[in-house]
């Protein structure tokens, strides 16, 4: 006898529909799962087995081949465990109505006393259940939230094998659970940019990359209050998007990392690795590639602290990700593409030692040395970062002022409209690669030639800055870019000489400190 169940695997944070094949005959005891299962599937024999005689269901004692179709692609994990038992038992008869399990999917690792326990990947699984025209899926109860997002299936939460039967055999039937836009845990509270004293240059350079998506390079003395605004970054951060939230969700539920409680991450992550990782930590590796800080940091912000200290290989790979807004992995087990849209923020000094250019402290390195500190920092990865500013140390009437600067409240409330501008601009704006635009520093050449006219005045000044400032054509563009952004958060429907002048500044460390 033939039964089938239907189940969903991942390949990056894509899901695709798994049809579970159950073959039951009067043979010799063999139980046999091919359909390219790994190590984990493999041993689901014994879990499923251990499963079904501890929940009291009966379990064939004859010869069961499983085939995980389609054959060809690759099986990874336990969540096939429960699929796998449902079609068994579907086999042996267990289920009084068998035509209603044809419209529902399984996922969820089994333990050996029947119970369901979570899994990485519901969402993605969801998602692939409800394009295979599934209209159920049964997740484990602790992912079932989780799943809940995604509208079109019925999510059932369920603790235990036993559930499964008593549902679809009319004992005692499940609820489906809903999405509640409410009900999640508490926000993350970021630090304030209230305080942080002084240092307004700084503080506009960040609230200006938070509008726009822009890069942005912090550099100066130790403890002039660098990464401190780095870290406040992310209260300022723009709302994110219902699709964002789902693409940053996909990434951290793959990964396992959702914070337990959540359904759907709605604030924009920021990541902050050490500088002794590796680049396959940054960009994502392994065996069965997984994702790397920079798809992590989707929609969010990377956060580099001591820049230069970060091996040249692992700098170096950022390049693509930053260019593309997306990064492709390939190793033995397949060629996987994550996403990696994100805002890279990074801090340094402008020396070893660190006081070199500081008014009154005097730096000990020697030229040389100075040199080979900076050069650590490629010139196509400097190209990259849109804004790059220096911030000085204070002097003791900023440090003892008991004025309030202004609050990140104020200034999300500022790049927050600046934002919706964007978003409303680019409705229907899609880069080469196929993604939407949603801020100015996603424009490509067409957008820029579209979005960024200049008047005769404007086109002069920008002529005498890329001759005086030796820019190359990205660096042309990227000060356009911050340009529009400077416009959009003061309201200007044109690019203005002022606004042109301060993307200049903004971008006026080359020859200081890069020369």
């Amino acid at each position: 006898m033939i039964s089938y169940s239907y189940s969903a695997g991942l390949f990056g944070i894509d899901g695709f529909g798994v049809t579970v094949e159950c073959h039951s005959t009067n043979k010799l005891s063999v139980f046999e799962i091919v359909g390219l299962p790994d190590n984990a599937v493999k041993e689901a024999k014994e879990r499923v087995r251990a499963a079904a005689i501890n929940s009291r269901l009966p379990f064939p004692d004859n010869e069961i081949i499983v085939n995980l179709a389609p054959a060809d692609k690759r099986k990874e994990g336990s969540s096939y465990d429960v699929a796998i038992l449902v079609s068994i038992l579907l086999s042996n008869r267990v289920f009084n109505s068998p035509d209603k399990l044809k419209d529902a999917c399984f996922v969820g690792e089994l333990s050996l006393s029947g119970s369901i326990r979570p899994i990485n990947g519901v969402l993605c699984m969801t998602v692939a259940a409800r394009r295979e025209g599934k209209k159920q899926i049964f997740v484990p109860y602790e992912n079932a939230r989780e799943a809940s997002v995604i509208d079109g299936i019925e999510v059932y939460g369920v603790n235990s094998i036993v559930e499964i039967v008593d549902h679809f055999n009319g004992l005692r039937e499940l609820s489906p659970i809903s999405f509640d836009i409410n009900d999640d845990i508490s926000p993350v509270k970021y630090p304030d940019f209230s305080e942080v004293m002084g240092q307004s240059q700084a503080r506009r350079a960040a609230e200006i990359a938070a509008a726009g998506g822009h890069n942005l390079l912090l550099i100066g003395p130790p403890g002039t209050g660098k990464s401190m605004i780095a870290k406040r970054i992310p209260s300022i951060l723009p709302e994110m998007t219902f699709d964002e939230s789902i693409e940053t969700t996909k990434i951290h539920s793959v990964s396992g990392i959702l914070p337990e409680g959540t359904s759907l991450i709605r604030q924009r992550p920021f990541r902050s690795p050490h500088h002794t990782m590796s680049a396959p930590s940054l960009v994502g590796g392994g065996k069965i590639p997984q994702p790397g800080e920079v798809s992590l940091a989707n929609n969010g912000v990377l956060f580099l602290d001591e820049l230069p200290e970060f091996n040249r290989q692992v700098t170096e790979s950022l390049r693509q990700p930053l260019e593309d807004g997306k990064i492709t992995i390939t190793r033995a087990a397949g060629r996987i593409t994550y996403p990696s849209s994100f805002m890279l923020v990074c801090a340094m000094n402008p020396c070893k030692c660190g006081y070199y250019g500081h008014p009154t402290h005097p730096c000990t390195c020697k030229k040389e040395e100075i040199k080979k500190y900076i050069s650590k920092i490629s010139g196509p990865l400097l190209d990259r970062i849109d804004i790059q500013i220096e911030v000085s140390s204070l002097n003791y009437s900023e440090m003892s002022s008991k004025q309030m600067a202004e609050s990140s409240e104020s200034i999300k409330e500022r790049v927050n409209k600046a934002r919706k501008i964007m978003q409303k601009r680019f409705v229907g704006e899609k880069t080469e690669a196929g993604a939407p635009i949603t801020c100015n520093a996603q424009m490509e050449a067409k957008h820029i030639k579209k979005y960024c006219s200049l008047s005769n005045e404007c086109s002069a000044l920008m002529e005498r800055a890329f001759t005086a400032l030796g820019l190359s054509a990205r660096g042309h563009d990227r000060i356009l870019r911050l340009a529009r952004t400077i416009a959009d958060l003061a309201g200007s429907d044109d690019i203005m000489q002022s606004h042109i002048a301060e993307a200049i500044q903004l971008r006026s460390l080359d020859k200081k400190y890069f020369n």
